[in-house]
């Protein structure tokens, strides 16, 4: 038994990781406060690809924590049958761009185990009928049938319901602007207008706004958080079904039957004004409604009906910064580039280590404290200062 179990606990942001950090400590009996600056999945958790899978280069303790991942919504989907609609696995395909070769990739996702096959381009229409034959590497492209989508902001709604139900109070448009703290011990946190909510714990799954918030009790959290953009289709006359991550857009099915697009390239071209909105050239989105035509199999005309822009939340490593925050006793901390893949398995984790006080070996990999000087002098000169990293 944990004698320090704490009560209350405040979760901070209304994202995928804030929703399943809430939805699994209130099914662990704790009070929770969900705080969320905006709406349910406003953020970068409404603007994701949100394609699920443990594909290409990455650690060992990644991929398995990705496969962990994955194994959560297949359970979440035999739990959830009215959830078919946006949790999908009908598989995945990847090409190279010219003068590279994915035979690497292939040869590294088998040597592990990954579901993986690899297609000529003779036989793509066998496995992939969404594809155009002739888009693809003259190589071929790898088919991972395991692989699926999620559209987040139906699965945020369901577990905040679940939370709620299970006692969780939402708090909706308001904004956190500090970690409150008595004796370095935390107790809490301050609102945008000065008002408290007190806690034995603090959860922060903020996103972008997460290291500003860890600033505050004077922790560093190293970050190279970038610009994104997803840009929606109007439906389809027929639903596509797999995921594409092709060189030049990256395709996965919607709810409705539309198509969400990103590319990195088109990340590039986002800015921020100085008001704080952002903006994606107009030349941008049909870029990429134009990539998306070119790698599907029908020629329908493919129409934007939803643009949307914002930071991607990435750890500096690229790893997932999970757990306790050893110099802030009661703060704990989710920030991950892998929020979709990742989201149930770390709400859950997390979850049990503060309720049991014990960590678990498979985050084990992912705690801050592995940046040197994760423990910074004293808190930011502003709180709400931040200002995303634009790649060259």
């Amino acid at each position: 038994m944990n004698a320090t179990r704490p009560h209350r606990v405040v979760v901070v942001g209304g994202g995928i990781l804030g929703a399943s950090a809430a939805a699994h400590l209130a099914r662990r009996g704790m009070a929770v406060t969900l705080v969320t600056s905006g709406d349910l999945a406003d953020g970068a958790s409404g603007r994701s690809l949100s394609w699920l899978n443990s594909s290409g280069e990455r650690s060992e303790a990644y991929h398995r924590l990705r496969l962990l991942g994955i194994d959560r919504y297949r359970t979440w989907a035999a739990r959830h049958p009215d959830s078919a609609d946006h949790l999908r696995f009908d598989g995945a395909i990847k090409w190279a761009r010219p003068g590279s070769s994915l035979q690497p990739t292939f040869a590294r996702e088998r040597s592990r185990g990954y579901d993986a096959i690899w297609v000529p381009r003779n036989r793509i229409a066998e496995h992939a009928p969404d594809v155009r034959p002739g888009a693809v590497a003259e190589e071929g492209a790898i088919v991972n049938p395991g692989e699926g989508w999620v559209d987040l902001p139906p699965l945020v709604a369901e577990l905040v319901a679940e939370a709620v139900a299970g006692g969780a109070r939402l708090v909706a448009r308001t904004a956190v602007r500090a970690v409150a703290t008595d004796a370095g011990v935390v107790v809490g946190v301050r609102l945008a207008d000065g008002a408290a909510i007190p806690a034995d714990h603090v959860v922060l799954a903020a996103g972008a706004a997460t290291p500003a918030l860890l600033a505050t009790v004077g922790v560093a959290l190293p970050e190279a958080t970038v610009p994104s953009c997803i840009v929606h289709t109007a439906p389809l006359a027929e639903r596509v079904r797999m995921v594409m991550n092709t060189p030049r857009v990256a395709v996965r099915p919607l709810p409705d039957g539309g198509l969400a697009l990103d590319s990195g390239w088109a990340a590039r071209t986002v800015r921020r004004s100085e008001d704080g909105t952002w903006t994606v050239p107009a030349e941008t989105v049909t870029g990429l409604l134009d990539e998306a035509s070119r790698v599907l199999a029908r020629t329908e005309r493919l129409r934007a009906r939803r643009v949307a822009a914002g930071p991607k939340p990435i750890p500096a490593d690229g790893d997932p910064v999970v757990g306790a925050v050893p110099v802030v006793p009661g703060l704990s901390v989710l920030f991950t580039h892998s929020g979709a893949t990742l989201g149930l398995i770390l709400g859950e984790l997390l979850a049990e280590e503060i309720d049991t006080g014990a960590a678990s070996p498979v985050l084990e990999r992912f705690r801050i404290d592995r940046f040197d000087g994760s423990a910074a002098a004293g808190p930011a000169a502003d709180d709400d200062a931040w200002t995303p990293v634009v790649p060259a």
